[in-house]
């Protein structure tokens, strides 16, 4: 390559990297100042949310099963910054086709922007609110895209007709182009933030409510932890876990922003007569507390996807039955306002678990990522054919006639829990002194409830372990052992045993369809 050869390569480079940059700002500028509309007009739907949301749904079932268990509850965390990553790009590069051919950039950005306005429309708590801001981003982005590139190639021109201000004018006017541009981005993008973090009336509502108390009311006592549930082994996690450390697993690229004071919930289908509850009268209900494990199916051998908390709401029994269920129903399918559905046997709705209609978690009102105001909790179910969060909906129907959100997408109708279990202490690839060294952990079979645990160490024979007192079949229940080991490096298994006499399956299989199976193992070393 000749000198002059590599210097025009290099100039090129250097101008494609400005047009770059210029699509960067236009788009940023463009999708910055549509979040701030919808944070103020439609806080719940937003264009890269809806978009978002619009790719998940058509995911693979695959690709998402991969993602939880690789990311965890980090999941939409990644998956926001890959979508970042993706529109950044195609930003980068209409702004480059916008530079060398003219109009080309500014389609690809319509094109984009109209996509956007199909996923606002195309989400279950759309309005006509919330296309205001996909049209903002559309006209904002294929102004500035166009206005940067003129300004571009009026510094650097295309050809050598290309006739603009003289060069140092037309540069200058470009860069105080792209600088006002990104100052304005960061203006609207803290403007955006601030509004969203506030998320206008409905926290403030929420701080406001004051939750009745199960034994102020007509309803049951309130739930009590009995001695000797927790064994107070260093190292497991708490037996009731805090609110800001409750895994979550759902379908909200965004959490909904639900006012309280306009929710409501319907009972329809399969009924005497349809139903609809707001949330003054469902708090004047006789509520009732409960402390309930819940588990995502998600959860690998040994996983962090479960939580324990104290409920509080109304039984969903009493519900359905002021609706009066018709002869043949055998499902319940609960409908989010974000449109996801969960498919739930109708028998776990209506005999004697305390399947609630939930207000509370842990002494306060449902925090927001929870499900406020009103989400709802079944045990002995995995949540996803249960715990639909931000519900709207309760429909009676049968599962020939209705399917849910992930029946559709590979896995089962039904969800029952299966019993596990899980070793905490030791932690894999620790070290440990030598001596006596404690095993303990946590075991469960929601509303069967956990008989024994047993644990073993190298692959000998199996030990029983102590067992925690049970606070109800439920919720998890405590474990340890006190084993003497040598020093070196050790093996330990735990398997449990439910109520009906059932051993933990020592089988390993995904957790598609149903839930996975297999013994937690724990490798660590004695010194």
């Amino acid at each position: 390559m000749t000198i002059e050869e590599t210097g025009r390569c290099t100039g090129m480079g250097r101008i494609n990297g400005w047009a770059a940059l210029s699509g960067l700002v236009a788009v940023a500028i463009a999708l910055i100042a549509a979040e701030l509309t919808a944070a103020l007009v439609s806080p719940s739907v937003s264009p890269v949310t809806a978009v978002g949301s619009t790719v998940i749904d058509v995911l693979p079932p695959g690709v998402k099963d991969w993602a939880i268990e690789t990311f965890g509850t980090a999941d939409k965390l990644v998956f926001l910054g890959t979508m970042f990553v993706i529109i950044a790009g195609v930003a980068a590069g209409a702004g480059i086709l916008e530079y060398r051919w003219r109009r080309s950039g500014a389609a690809l950005v319509l094109v984009f922007g109209l996509a956007g306005i199909a996923a606002v429309a195309a989400r279950p708590q759309s309005s006509t609110a919330a296309f205001a801001a996909p049209v903002v981003a559309l006209v904002l982005g294929v102004m500035l895209v166009t206005v940067l590139t003129d300004r571009l190639v009026a510094w650097q021109p295309r050809r050598a007709a290309d006739v603009g201000p003289p060069g140092p004018v037309a540069r200058r006017r470009f860069l105080q182009g792209v600088g006002v541009g990104g100052a304005a981005a960061a203006l609207a993008g803290t403007a955006a933030s601030l509004v969203r973090s506030s998320q206008s009336l409905v926290t403030q509502a929420r701080e406001q409510i004051r939750l009745p108390a199960p034994d102020a009311v007509a309803g049951r006592a309130a739930a009590v932890i009995p001695a000797g549930a927790d064994l107070g082994v260093d190292g497991v996690p708490p037996l009731v876990t805090p609110n800001d450390n409750y895994y979550r697993i759902d379908t909200a690229l965004v959490v909904p922003v639900v006012d309280p004071g306009t929710w409501r919930l319907r009972v329809t289908g399969m009924v005497d007569r349809e139903v609809e509850l707001t949330f003054d009268e469902l708090l004047a209900k006789p509520l009732v507390e409960s402390y309930i494990t819940l588990a995502c199916v998600s959860n690998v051998v040994g996983g962090d996807l479960i939580g324990n908390a104290k409920w509080l709401g109304w039984p969903v029994r009493e519900l359905l039955a002021m609706a009066g269920v018709q002869e043949g129903a055998d499902m319940v399918l609960s409908r989010s306002v974000d449109g996801f559905t969960a498919s739930t046997p109708l028998d776990a709705m209506t005999d004697d678990r305390d399947s609630l209609i939930a207000v509370g978690m842990n002494g306060e009102t449902l925090p927001v990522e929870h499900g406020f105001p009103v989400r709802l909790v079944v045990p002995g179910l995995y949540g996803f054919v249960s715990a639909t969060k931000w519900v709207t909906e309760l429909k009676v129907t049968r599962y020939a006639d209705d399917v849910a959100y992930w029946s559709t997408r590979g896995w089962s109708e039904r969800g029952p829990v299966k019993t596990s279990s899980r070793i905490d202490v030791p932690r894999e690839r620790s070290t440990v002194p030598a001596g006596t060294v404690q095993i303990a952990g946590y075991a469960w079979a929601q509303h069967r409830g956990i008989e024994a645990v047993q644990v073993r160490v190298d692959d000998g024979s199996w030990q029983p372990a102590t067992l925690a007192a049970e606070i109800s079949r439920d919720t998890w229940r405590q474990f340890s052992a006190a084993l003497d080991l040598a020093p070196g490096s050790h093996t330990v298994q735990v398997r449990a045993v439910d109520s009906t006499g059932a051993v933990q399956v020592d089988r390993a299989s995904p957790v598609t369809p149903d839930g996975a199976t297999g013994l937690h193992t724990v490798t660590f070393t004695v010194s």
